[in-house]
């Protein structure tokens, strides 16, 4: 049992990393920011996990919703803050899932938090929205032109800027998401100050659009199980991606062909993908994706 619970550790330790901005080598991630206009690479290392928190099975947690909160320890444990940067990585399974997700939602699921939605067969789109770049009009095009729903996360200066384009989305059926109120790194905050960061947002949209939010997505992938343990106390569940790729450099966009083909290939049941939406090949290449995806038997799914 000690070498299978080494052999564990070793291997979601090696998988959760950290992927925010200046590489593309399958693991993704979200290059929203280092602030509201994005693009600063940044990597995190990655420390061993305990590996009996990995094994145990998931605990209930209740959200409080809109409460700023003290996390409590887990089954008498203190709650670890150090901090973790997530990717995708490079290996997948036979059902070509990436191990790393399924390792976090293994880990982390306790705290309401997923980067897969393993019951699921269906895609969700979702789109990081770190500063408006003149193309959501065009993706809620065609979103709405294919008849298919998706997650936005905003930060409070995106909701402050665009309320037009927020109240679109939720208009036209849409998720709109909670990416903080100023995109910092949630494990490297005090308590309170992430469950402001949190809270802000949450009351923001509530107070301006009438919206009660229920989805997180962490600033840089970045967390530490005491920001796992907050976020799901303040109502809302983590949800960070299966796959992403180096899409959100406006100044050096990636091929729209060879983005395509990257997009449909490695696609899979209960994916989570995460887009840009500064990207112009993004919002180019979308109605073919949701073409070619549902070609090859996927369909695209709304969270309720």
């Amino acid at each position: 049992m000690k070498k299978y619970n080494a052999a564990i550790a070793a291997v979601c330790a090696a998988l959760i990393c950290c992927s925010c901005g200046s590489r593309d080598n399958g693991s993704g991630g979200s290059a929203s920011g280092g602030g509201i206009n994005g693009g600063v690479g940044a990597q995190t290392t990655v420390t061993k996990i305990n590996t009996d928190r990995m094994t145990r099975q998931p605990d209930t947690v209740e959200p409080v919703q809109g409460e700023t909160v003290q996390p409590e320890p887990v089954q008498g444990e203190t709650l670890s803050t150090e901090k973790i940067g997530y990717g995708q990585g490079v290996q997948f399974d036979d059902k070509n899932r990436p191990q790393a997700a399924l390792d976090f939602n293994n880990c982390y699921g306790k705290y309401n938090a997923q980067a897969i939605r393993e019951n699921e067969k269906s895609i969700l789109l979702t789109f990081d929205q770190g500063y408006e770049n003149g193309l959501t009009a065009q993706i809620l095009d065609t979103l709405k032109e294919k008849k298919v729903k998706a997650v936005f996360f905003i930060l409070k200066d995106y909701a402050e800027r665009n309320p037009q384009l927020v109240q679109r989305m939720i208009d036209e059926g849409h998720i709109v998401g909670n990416h903080s109120v100023s995109h910092l790194s949630m494990p490297e905050l005090s308590p309170e100050e992430c469950a402001e960061e949190i809270n802000g947002m949450q009351q923001y949209m509530k107070e301006k659009f009438g919206y009660d939010m229920t989805l997180f997505r962490p600033p840089m992938g970045e967390f530490s199980e005491q920001s796992l343990k907050i976020t799901a106390d303040c109502g809302c569940r983590t949800m960070l991606w299966s796959f992403a790729y180096a899409d959100w450099d406006t100044q050096s966009q990636p091929d729209p062909a060879e983005s395509l083909k990257k997009l449909n290939e490695r696609a899979h049941e209960g994916a989570i993908y995460l887009l840009h939406s500064v990207s112009q090949t993004n919002a180019d290449i979308l109605g073919d994706f949701i073409d070619q995806t549902r070609k090859n038997g996927f369909e695209f799914e709304k969270l309720t």
